[in-house]
Parts: structure tokens; sequence; C-alpha cells
């Protein structure tokens, strides 16, 4: 019988290399899959065996050409559907692919329902159930192009779901893919060297390296197979084949396995999984940091690790300079080991500074994977005794200078004004064309959009860096530094969630103090270069009726009730940024029913609104196409109209403070001139010392009746 047994991309070699020792005849690899030929036996052999294949399928018709809903109607219709099961069955369809014809592959299982119900009620005059739950028979089709395969599902799917691992922690690496990652380590090739796992999560590459040494099948605790509801099977024959399996176990052999993990709760869940295993006697579980890390045997091994990146780990720098510690390490502590590291960013296996031996590309669900091996041999750890990490380029040491430089100058206007949170570095090295905020013990970095004349690799190298310099220049934990790519957003794209975290702290301005989110959004909740904008809103409040328009997280309306404002309303469309700043009256201990917080579009407010405001700020975005609003926002053709809603609110004596961050901004004045406005240009007022650099930050006016 012909089968084609799928896997994970990149493991296809050593799965064509499985089958053809459990005894199949290998036809083809393709990408994912291998085609084999095999007997029934040695199927059911393959499937309780194999630690590589996800699923097991038997091919029952290939290549068939199927242009239109007709001819596969036909092609199905005329299979022989009672060698596989009867009409007292049930079954399933699993319809991959589309052509010109077929546009939807729900459609085309639909139609092979069909055919295989006619058969059947043509035959027996009675149709089997569809249950797609749990079918006695899963009926597999895969168009490609106008060439369709039929199969007949054998394996059951998830394969690599061995049944041990209840408890997993984040990122969970796959069964069949830790056990490929064993055997590319070459630790199969010396079972008695210790092999290491410093970052073994639920414990899985540890738990698939002992099945391997003591020759476990996988399948042998799998409850049922597809293939055992199919007319060929024979319980008899099955049950020898299983415990012939069984007793190629060799319980004997203890192979060397440590794992540790920084959590301590992972590894209790680890423990757990190898006690499910049935290997827990072979492992060494403990707690451990991978930054702090070294060799836990005086025995040279193998070191096989599926390395932490984004969802592991939240910060960017973490991953930098926990990737450059980890390769100090490897020279200092595992000389003579083979590293086996697995990776998701393959730009930042240069970060290890070790020569390569091999590596292997492999797909870990969605994510490109790449397993670098390393000796660490003498010869890699030479010239290694400097503590620092080398930097990519030593003209990186003048952004380093530069950061020092700038943060001396700010400082005693930083303490004169009690501001915690201030921008210290804005491109002011070209080549280095990042921004870097200070948020009190924390810091974020935006990386700005390079110049296409620049070579991306080289981009890269200069930006890891600039994430290690500013945590060494600053004396900022790489855990605390958040790494954001700075670019032209449209509509309320700066708003949205970029990750949960969850992480808040408090920054402190002008006496007032804001909470701020530095991972999970791209901007942070409060604008740093609108803070003199803020001060003067403060200063204008005293016993005034403020209104806080595009209010964000309600910066400017908390410097507005801390000045002694009569009332302050706040105006913004989104939900969670209004409770964002009533959690900062909050902080400000600032509770009245004079302070109030409405939702929604703020064009929209304006047009409905009837009341009246002392002071009116008005801080719009450059441009915004929310589907919360009825048309789009830009606000340079926009203004005038916006502005002119805006003053309807204003009381006589009133004062309108409009802000943007358009760069170029241009304000018609004549236009608002001949509505009786009189506008003054303050941007220079708002610029203050660690904005005034860049002046074209931001602009600002003062609009009053003339």
């Amino acid at each position: 019988m012909q089968f084609v047994a799928l896997t994970s991309i990149g493991i296809e070699q050593l799965l064509q290399q499985e089958l053809s020792d459990l005894g199949a005849e290998v036809n083809k690899q393709r990408v994912g899959a291998v085609e084999f030929s095999a007997d029934s036996l040695t199927a059911q052999k393959i499937c309780l065996c194999s630690r590589l294949a996800t699923r097991v399928m038997m091919v029952l018709q290939q290549g068939s050409e199927i242009e239109d809903k007709e001819a596969l109607y036909r092609f199905a219709r005329f299979q022989p559907w009672q060698d596989f099961f009867g009409p007292d069955q049930s079954f399933a369809v699993e319809f991959n692919g589309t052509n010109r014809l077929l546009k939807n592959s729900q459609f085309g299982g639909l139609v092979i329902k069909d055919a295989v119900c006619d058969y059947f009620n043509d035959l027996y005059e009675r149709r089997p159930n569809v249950s797609k739950e749990t079918p006695d028979v899963r009926i597999i089709a895969k168009l490609n192009r106008d060439k369709l395969t039929l199969y007949i599902d054998y394996s059951g799917p998830r394969l690599s779901q061995r049944g041990y691992r209840a408890a997993q922690g984040k990122a969970p690496l796959k069964e069949h893919l830790a056990a490929a990652l064993v055997m590319r380590s070459g630790w199969l090739e010396d079972m008695s060297k210790p092999l290491f796992d410093p970052t073994c999560g639920s414990g899985t590459l540890l738990i698939e390296a002992a099945l391997i040494a003591q020759k476990r099948a996988p399948g042998l605790t799998r409850d049922n197979f597809a293939f055992e509801r199919l007319p060929s099977f024979r319980v008899a024959k099955f049950k020898e084949l299983k415990q012939a399996i069984k007793d190629e176990v060799n319980e004997d052999v203890k192979p060397w396995l440590i794992g540790h993990d920084i959590n301590t709760r992972v590894v209790e869940k680890a423990q757990e999984n190898a006690r499910s295993a049935g290997v827990d006697g072979l492992i060494e579980f403990s707690a451990g940091d991978l930054a702090n890390m070294k060799a836990p045997a005086k025995r040279p091994g193998v070191l096989l690790a599926n390395l932490p990146y984004g969802e592991r780990l939240g910060s960017m720098a973490e991953i930098v300079s926990l990737y450059r510690q980890l390769g100090h390490q490897l020279k200092q502590h595992f000389v003579h080991w083979r590293a086996a590291l697995l990776i998701s960013e393959p730009d930042m296996l240069k970060l290890f500074k070790l020569v390569k031996k091999k590596q292997y590309k492999f797909k870990n669900g969605p994510l490109d994977t790449v397993l670098a091996l390393y000796d660490i041999t003498e010869q890699q750890t030479q010239g290694q005794s400097d503590s620092k990490t080398p930097l990519h380029f030593e003209q990186s040491t003048a952004f380093a200078n530069r950061l020092k430089k700038n943060g001396q100058a700010l400082k005693k206007w930083l303490k004169s004004d009690e501001i915690s949170a201030y921008r210290i570095y804005d491109a002011d090295i070209p080549e280095y064309n990042v921004a870097v905020d200070v948020y009190g013990d924390s810091a974020v970095i935006y990386e700005y959009a390079a110049p296409k004349n620049i070579d991306p690799a080289v981009a890269q190298k200069r930006l890891q860096d600039v994430l290690m310099l500013t945590c060494e220049t600053l004396e900022i934990p790489p855990a605390k530094v958040a790494l954001k790519e700075r670019r032209k957003q449209k509509g309320d794209s700066q708003y949205q969630s970029q990750g949960s975290q969850g992480k808040t702290q408090v920054v402190h301005e002008y006496g007032a103090q804001f909470e701020v989110n530095l991972f999970d959004y791209l901007d942070t909740g409060i604008f740093l270069d609108h803070r003199l904008a803020r001060k003067r809103v403060r200063e204008m409040s005293q016993g005034q009726r403020v209104l806080n328009l595009f209010a964000y997280t309600g910066t400017a309306s908390v410097q507005a009730a801390l000045g002694g404002a009569k009332s302050v309303t706040t105006v913004d469309m989104s939900k969670t940024y209004l409770q964002w700043a009533q959690r900062n009256f909050a902080l400000n201990k600032l509770k009245s029913p004079r302070y109030r917080f409405e939702q929604g579009d703020c064009i929209e407010w304006l047009k409905r609104t009837r009341g009246e405001y002392d002071v009116i700020f008005l801080d719009p975005p450059t441009f915004s196409n929310s589907k919360r609003m009825r048309e789009s926002f830009d606000v340079q053709r926009d203004h005038v109209a916006l502005i002119q809603h805006a003053v309807k609110l204003l009381s006589k004596q009133g004062t309108l403070l409009f802000s943007n961050n358009k760069r170029g901004f241009k304000m018609d004045i004549d236009a608002l001139e001949l509505s009786g406005l009189v506008c003054e240009n303050i941007t220079e007022q708002t610029l203050s010392p660690d904005f005034a650099r860049n002046k074209q930050i931001h602009n600002a006016w003062i609009i009053r009746r003339g």
C-alpha cells in the first residue's frame, strides 16, 4: 500500500531515515512529507514507533485530473468506499486546496460527502452518518491546481502529541520537533555524555531524549489509531506487534539528563510531565538562570536549548544582552562541550561570537528557526578574557558618549522641574537613527526607518550595539528597556496594542504623577514633547472651565485640575484610555463631580455639545481613519473646521491651545481671521530642553477671539 507521512519542514530527511529503519520503502521526499510503501503491519508499526511523523495517511487515488464540481463528484462517487467502511459507520471529509472553478474548500468537502453518501445509498440503500468530531473514518482530499489526491487517515491526527504533556510553559516545543533536535544535536552518538537543557521549560527536549535512549515507542501509550476502525485491521496481530515493540524497551539504559529553568513553577511542570512519560527517574530538573549558567557536570557533554525569544522574553534588549552573555558563558564554562542552540532570529547568532560547525533549518509552528551547532574548543575561547562583550562597531562608542553628554546637560533641568521621563537622544548621530526616552529606571528605544541605501544587516548590528550601550551607559537592566519601531502611523494605529505584558510604572512631571506602560503600546501613555504645553494649560486653568479634546490618557486634564481648574471635561474615543485617564486622576488624589470623562468621536462630540469653556486644549492626531469615526480626519486639511467647531464652545475671553505633530504643518491663519480669530504661534515656547534639537517635533498655537 502507498502512504504519506507528514511532518514539520526541516525534519523530512530524518523522517525518511526513520521510515527506512522501520521497514518501509521510501518513494519520495517532499516539503513537510515523505511518501512510502508498506504493508499494513509495517504501517501500523510506523504509527506506533515514529517520533518524527505528525500524521500517516493511506493513498487512495493520486494526482487525478479534476477541474470542476461535476468532475470532483464523479471521481469521488466511483471509489471503492466499502473497502474502508460500511453504511453503519460515520465519516468526515477534510478538503484542502482550490482551483479556478473550485474556489471554496468547504464546498469541495460537501461535494465529496454527497458522492460518498450516494455511493452507499445505491449499494445498500442506507447512508452513513457524518461526524466531524469523532468519525470512524476520515477522508482527506488535497487539491493542487487541477490535481486531486484522496487519502484515508491511517494514524489519526497529531501523532506528535504523546500524551505526557498535560502541563506546559510558554512557547511549548512540539514533541516531534524536540525529538528531531535531539537527533540533530549529536548527543545520540554517545549517550553516556551529559545532555543539558538550561531552558528546559516543560521538559520536552529531555523527555524525548529519555524516550529515545530507552527505545520507548511514543505510540505505545496512545489509546487508539484510525487504522483500528478499518475492515483490514486484525486485533491479534496488532497485539503481537505492540508486545514485540514493548520487548525492545531497555530500562537498563540510564542517560545523564539535566534540565534547568529560571521559573520554579515551570520546573514543577517539567517534573510532572516526566512522571507522566515514565522517565522521571532519568532526568534531574532544578531551578537555574540562563544568565548565570555554568557547566552542570565535569565531563563535557551536549548543551541543547530552545533559546528564549519574543514570546518568552518581553524585551529585545533583554534578548540581545542574554545572547551576548551566553556566548561568554559558553567560552568560559563549556570548553570541549557541544552546544546545539535553537533560535528564531538567525541574525542573533552573531551575538555569540562563536564559529558554527553546522546549522539546520526547522519550522517551529509558524516560526522559522535555526538549530546552530558549536563545538566549544579551546581555540574558540582564545582572546575572550575581557568580561565586556565586544561591539559590532567601534564607532558605536560615539553613541554611548552622546548619551552621557546629553544626560549630563539635562541633569540640572530635570532636577529643578521634577521630571523623571524625558528624551535623552534623538538621532543625534545620523548612523544611529534611534530615539531614546528615559522613564525613571526604564527606557524606550524607538528605531526609525533606515534609509534605503543602508544595508539592513548593518542597521541590525548597530541596533544591537545601541541596545547594549543604552543598558550599560544608563545603568538600566535589559528587561526594563523596550524596543519599538517608529514608522509613519495612519489612523489610530499609534494607540494599538503591541503586546500584553501589563507592566506599568509611575513618572513625575512638575509635581504631577502619571501611569505609563512602556511595553504594551507603541506610545507609552504620555507624549513627552507636549510637556510644556501641559504646563501652559495648568498655568491658565486657575478657576477656569477646562475642556481637553483627543485627551488620550488625560495628562493635560490632570495638569489642569492640579492648576486649580473649576471643572475639567476629558473627551476621547477610547474607553481604555479614558479609564487610564481616571487612574491618572486617582494617582494625583483628584476626585470631584466636576471632573467629567466622556467617550466619543471628538468631532461629532463638538457638533452636538452645548456649553462654554474658558480653556480648551485641542491636540488632534495627524491623521485618523478609525472605524469608529464617520469620516477620515487629516489635520492639515481639516484643522480650520475643527477649530471653528471648538471655538463655538469657547467663552468670550477664553483661550484655545491647539497643537499637533505634523511635520511641515501650515496654519491657515487667513481662514481663521475671517472667522474672527487671532492666532499666535508658541511652538518655540513649548520646546523643552530635551526636544530643543528637533524644532519640528510638534507645533503649538494660542487662539483667541479677535
